[in-house]
């Protein structure tokens, strides 16, 4: 059964033709799987895991809902715990790094350093500054 509506809930319908009732019934399921998950296996490690499986498919089924309407519908108050969650957020704060190294740059050449020396400080490659400066000056140019 679990096997059944962890595939029946993570296949892509698309050719459903009426999408609001298929969500309502895959919703129906996923919140009967959860509780079912939580009532009926016993070992903890397999229950996270069913449970982060679970939550991975429901992310990527409702893409526009966001991760507190998620945790309410589904009564997921651990979502924040799940690998998927703490990856996308991983990925967010290395993303924000690198992208305040970008903005560093402009600021590091106008200070003297070559493209090399910020390269350096930045831990960017050469080409990545240089790309950087040379988008900057064809900007002012324009």
């Amino acid at each position: 059964m679990v096997v059944f509506a962890v595939f029946w809930l993570s296949y892509d319908h698309r050719d459903v033709r009426n999408t609001k009732a298929f969500d309502e019934c895959a919703i129906a399921n996923a919140k009967e799987l959860i509780s079912r998950t939580q009532q009926e296996i016993d070992n903890e490690p397999k229950q996270r895991q069913l449970l982060e499986l679970l939550e991975t498919i429901l992310v990527y089924k409702f893409p526009k809902m966001t991760r507190k309407e998620i945790e309410l519908m589904f009564g997921l108050s651990d979502l924040k715990q799940t690998r998927v969650y703490q990856e996308a957020k991983q990925e967010g704060r290395q993303e924000g790094a690198r992208q305040e190294k970008f903005r560093m740059i402009p600021l590091l050449l106008r200070l003297g350093l070559s493209i090399e020396q910020a390269a350096k400080e930045l831990d960017l490659s050469v080409e990545e500054v240089l790309l950087k400066s040379q988008k900057l000056s064809q900007s002012q140019d324009s």
